[in-house]
């Protein structure tokens, strides 16, 4: 029998997505191709398609919590990717779960509504978000539309969003794409005041999983010990190659191809 080391494990508390696109299969099929070991931790059961989310159920806070700790009994976790919560005592749940891990770097990624525009959790959702995730990630990963939720600006702008946010989180990482320019910035935000800007190219469509994409490989990156700034890039670059090659598999948005179509063979 062969053994190998073991790969850094990632565990993922996110939703489940029956169209693949999103939520956890993203979150396995990113850190796979990081050279990760995913443990996912099922937070809620979604009725969506490629084209949006029609329903969602929250599971019950002892079966996350019952997940999670038998994760963190067994397995050696080197970081959290945290994705759709979608109720109040989720959050609670997670608070708990983050108190056995007090060392280890906790990636958020604030899912509040679906690509198409669904909600996924009440406003109230947001704002515990902020107050009391937030104090607890290494980085939060917000798109502008997020951003602009958890900050209560609703035509802020990235730079306003990020002064609102900061005094809550040290790092902050709010993606661009929602607009028409032909440039996508991607900015990195610190307390300290620093600031990194990231660029690409915009590409044609739309994308189903592209934040848990990207959310993913960057806790796969901090579990691998790279350093958050240089982490922050590989995981733009690794998104935006996956969106770069995605595929239509149904009728609605495209999905990003996280792993080579050679992976299995």
């Amino acid at each position: 029998m062969n053994r190998y080391p073991s790969r850094p494990v990632v565990l993922c508390l996110s939703g489940h997505d029956p169209s693949g696109g999103a939520g956890l299969q993203a979150d396995i099929e990113a850190l796979l191709a990081q050279g990760c070991h995913a443990a996912p931790a099922v937070t809620a059961l979604t009725v969506q398609d490629t084209v949006n989310v029609s329903d969602f159920r929250v599971l019950d806070r002892a079966w996350v919590l019952a997940q999670a700790n038998a994760v963190i009994a067994d397995l050696p976790v080197a970081a959290v990717k945290l994705g759709m919560l979608g109720s109040l005592e989720m959050v609670d749940t997670v608070v708990e779960i983050m108190a056995r891990l007090p060392s280890v770097p906790l990636v958020c990624d604030p899912v509040l509504r679906a690509g198409g525009g669904g909600a996924l959790g009440k406003d109230e959702v947001g704002y515990a978000i902020r107050e009391r995730l937030l104090p607890l990630c290494r980085i939060a990963t917000p798109n502008l539309p997020e951003a602009r939720i958890l900050a209560e600006l609703p035509a802020g702008s990235a730079d306003q969003c990020a002064a609102k946010l900061l005094p809550y989180c040290a790092h902050l990482l709010i993606t661009g794409g929602h607009g028409d320019e032909t440039e996508i910035h991607n900015r990195l935000y610190t307390r300290d005041g620093g600031q990194h800007t990231f660029t690409c190219a915009r590409l044609p469509g739309s994308y189903h999983g592209s934040g848990c994409t990207l959310a993913s490989t960057l806790a796969g990156r901090l579990a691998l010990g790279e350093e958050l700034v240089s982490a922050v890039k590989s995981a733009l670059d690794y998104t935006w190659r996956t969106l770069r090659d995605a595929e239509q598999p149904g009728h609605g948005q495209y999905v990003p191809r996280r792993l080579p179509l050679d992976f299995c063979s």
